[in-house]
């Protein structure tokens, strides 16, 4: 029996745009002391003073060369470059330039979906200065984020989200791509297979057993056959490769924090309780977070006694956390500090704030964390 073809409808009538921040943290850094620029620049803490612990956050082109990337173990990074300046991130200070980027695409739409600290899609098709082209808007983006932040960016601009993001990665850094409607399945059908979004290293081996190394490849394979083979991504494929992906610039407003609190009819009355409680609550955050793909660095822990009296304390920390292990253990040692069950407790609440998307690479890492395997 033959297969069945539906015909494919494609949206090409949206104008996005992509954009990401080059070499984000190290130029940052660089802008603000150039003398780094002359040399390879790692961001992270110098694996002599951690004991070889903690992960390379981004590097700069310098480094690149050697083989650095961002997810790197920092002693892996010093093995590669022992010449490279190995500097501690300063996350309020990236935030705070990351929001100076987010004002300057404001000014352009207010269509913009953060996927990082220091990327973002928009949606030009109606936008502020009337502009018919996606392309004058991205360069006046880049120009801004020049003249006033002294920082470059690459932009990919297209019709969808998808493709936008391929082009942004084409040309970097201070790169623009453009991807027509015309354009796009050539485009798709000369990339390496490994450079389709979604398809992931332990994906490409399979792929590869398949015949298929290429977007080309990929494209003359059937909807049935990639659905029976990759399920739901085969599907997604299928129909990217076709330059197909409607999913939507979404407007996001980003969580301030993530908490979980219980009050109880029976107050809590020892230790043990409490302990068990904030163990059950640091699960529940720790779902919450994964939800909305967040973690944070202020634990905060509240106890509300039979008298009604409520006592808040929080601590930050120099790292992100989002596990529940981490997550009680801070919570006990707040709570160790608050103390005083006599009263009865009648609720305990644990609230994670500080929160920023979990694509946001601790630049210190927790104890636990790193440990040679």
């Amino acid at each position: 029996m033959a297969e069945l073809v539906f015909p494919l409808k494609n949206d090409t009538s949206r104008k996005i745009i992509h954009i990401d921040m080059d070499a984000f943290f190290a130029s940052v850094e660089e802008r603000d002391d150039p003398e780094l620029a002359k040399h390879p620049l790692v961001i992270a803490r110098h694996p002599s003073d951690t004991g070889g612990k903690g992960v390379v956050t981004t590097a700069n082109y310098k480094a690149r060369v050697y083989g650095i990337h961002s997810a790197m173990s920092a002693q892996k990074a010093y093995e590669l470059c022992p010449q490279a300046i190995f500097k501690p991130g300063d996350h309020e200070k990236y935030r705070a330039v990351s929001q100076q980027v987010r004002e300057i695409f404001h000014r352009y739409t207010d269509v913009i979906e953060p996927v990082s600290i220091d990327e973002a899609y928009l949606d030009v098709t109606n936008n502020k200065i009337a502009a018919r082209s996606a392309i004058k808007v991205a360069r006046k983006i880049q120009q801004d984020i020049w003249q006033e932040l002294h920082l470059t960016c690459s932009a990919g601009v297209s019709y969808n989200k998808f493709l936008a993001k391929l082009a942004s990665d084409y040309q970097k850094p201070r790169g623009m791509t453009v991807i027509s409607p015309e354009e796009a399945v050539s485009f798709l059908k000369r990339l390496p297979i490994e450079q389709f979004h979604g398809v992931g290293k332990k994906t490409v081996p399979k792929m590869n057993e398949l015949g298929v190394f290429t977007g080309a490849d990929l494209y003359d394979k059937s909807e049935m056959f990639l659905i029976q083979e990759f399920g739901k991504m085969g599907y997604s494929l299928y129909r990217k490769v076709r330059g197909i992906h409607d999913s939507p610039v979404s407007i996001t407003r980003e969580r301030k924090s993530v908490g979980k609190e219980h009050t109880y009819g029976r107050p809590l009355a020892t230790e043990e309780e409490v302990l068990s409680q904030l163990r059950q609550l640091a699960e529940k955050v720790e779902e919450a977070l994964k939800r909305v793909q967040r973690h944070g660095k202020t634990v905060v822990v509240k106890i509300r006694y039979t008298d009604y009296t409520t006592v808040t304390k929080r601590v930050t920390l120099p790292y992100y956390i989002a596990k529940k292990e981490e997550l009680f253990l801070h919570a006990r040692s707040i709570w160790e500090d608050i103390g005083g069950i006599e009263k009865g407790i009648r609720l305990v609440g644990i609230t994670l704030t500080n929160l920023d998307p979990i694509a946001y690479e601790n630049i210190v890492l927790p104890l636990w964390e790193g440990r040679s395997n």
